[in-house]
């Protein structure tokens, strides 16, 4: 992955560092010509969100609906806060045999995932990773059927002191996401627009793709049992939370609702590690014309693979996220699904000098968007 940038205002200054390192096939992709045109394509896309107003009305009249699925799958929150402070060996005989079987589970994969000393031992996380996301749009209407797939590569830096202190960003084709929390509301960015998510500030559900196995353990463990499945062959125990109302009450707003929200984990019985983690989430868009209701569904299910020791912690480098988003309501039939492929080039722990400054939101993000990320104009 590329890391330096030339400097193209004077050709013996010093090379700039991207924010974001991008991977060799996107830079190639940026237009033929000179590599100092590709160089300026690529610094363009850099500065996608910091685009004026006009660039940016271009910008969001032509990809819209992309950076939409961009931001709703590339930066998704998972429903729940993660305390760290939580005590992870909670006896097993607490609770029901579901109940009591999740937290044996969870217990095998912290054990399975480095020792409670090792996780405790970190205090924040820096990764960069490359993606290719190909996505496919489907609208039906009536008995036709429209389909068209696209597909591009990318890149993304995330930055983690705690599962509420996070910063993510993510640069795909020509569209760039910054998304982050700073311990009183997360909130995500782009050239098109900026919003703050509703209720508690909350971790971004790419943590729990194997990057991060105690918050992952923390979150599980007030999991249930619900039974088991084999994935590629594996043998996975599955460990289900379902998110409280009073939860999702507070993640509502006056023209959304969050119906459900519910998390899967499938653990490996050989190995105990996380192989695969699924969520699915239906949120109603309010009408209040006509009183019929807009209904957004999205199910997201991410295999980890290639774990890897890293400082006595294993962390999964690879995997494969699979998106659904289905629209339906006041006869609207939209099915749209995003393939994120995904492999970590670098990764490392207890950064020093990772001070909330770098957590800290922008200053148009501290509004909340009455629609959230769930903005039906968006599509």
């Amino acid at each position: 992955m590329r890391k330096l940038s030339r400097n193209l205002e004077k050709e013996d200054g010093l090379d700039t560092v991207l924010e974001v390192p991008l991977p060799e096939d996107m830079f190639s992709k940026t237009g033929c010509g000179g590599a100092a045109i590709r160089w300026r394509n690529m610094l363009h896309i850099m500065r996608a969100d910091k685009l004026d107003d006009r660039s940016k009305s271009v910008c969001s009249r032509n990809n819209d609906q992309f950076m939409f699925l961009l931001k709703l799958v590339g930066s998704a929150l998972i429903p729940f806060q993660v305390q760290l402070d939580h005590a992870i060996t909670l006896p097993v005989t607490d609770g029901c045999i579901m109940a009591s079987s999740a937290k044996y589970i969870v217990q095998q994969y912290l054990a399975a995932s480095g020792g409670q000393a090792a996780l405790n031992s970190i205090n924040s996380m820096y990764a960069v990773g490359q993606l290719q996301m190909a996505m496919s749009d489907i609208q039906q209407s009536g008995n036709q059927m429209n389909s068209k797939r696209t597909c591009e590569d990318g890149g993304f830096v995330l930055w983690q002191k705690n599962p509420d202190l996070w910063f993510l960003e993510l640069v795909v084709s020509d569209c760039k996401v910054s998304a982050g929390s700073n311990g009183t509301v997360a909130w995500s960015h782009s050239s098109t627009n900026s919003n703050a998510s509703k209720g508690p500030p909350r971790p971004l559900r790419r943590f729990f793709q194997g990057l991060d196995p105690r918050s992952t353990a923390n979150l599980f463990l007030n999991a249930v049992c619900i039974g088991e499945k084999k994935i590629k062959d594996e043998g996975c125990f599955i460990l289900k939370l379902d998110t409280s109302k009073d939860t999702l009450k507070t993640q509502s707003t006056a023209n959304t609702e969050v119906v459900r929200h519910t998390i899967w984990g499938y653990f490996s019985q050989r190995s105990g590690l996380l192989i695969q983690f699924e969520d699915s989430k239906l949120v109603r868009l309010k009408s209040a014309k006509d009183g019929d209701s807009i209904f957004w569904e999205t199910s997201m299910e991410s295999t980890l693979n290639d774990y890897r020791n890293v400082e006595g912690i294993n962390i999964a480098h690879c995997g494969r996220t699979s998106a659904t988003i289905y629209r339906y309501g006041k006869n609207i039939d939209y099915r749209a699904k995003l393939e994120e492929t995904w492999r970590i080039e670098e990764i490392d722990f207890n950064i020093s000098g990772l001070s909330m400054d770098c957590f800290l939101p922008p200053a148009d993000a501290n509004k909340e968007n009455e629609h959230g990320e769930w903005d039906s104009r968006a599509l």
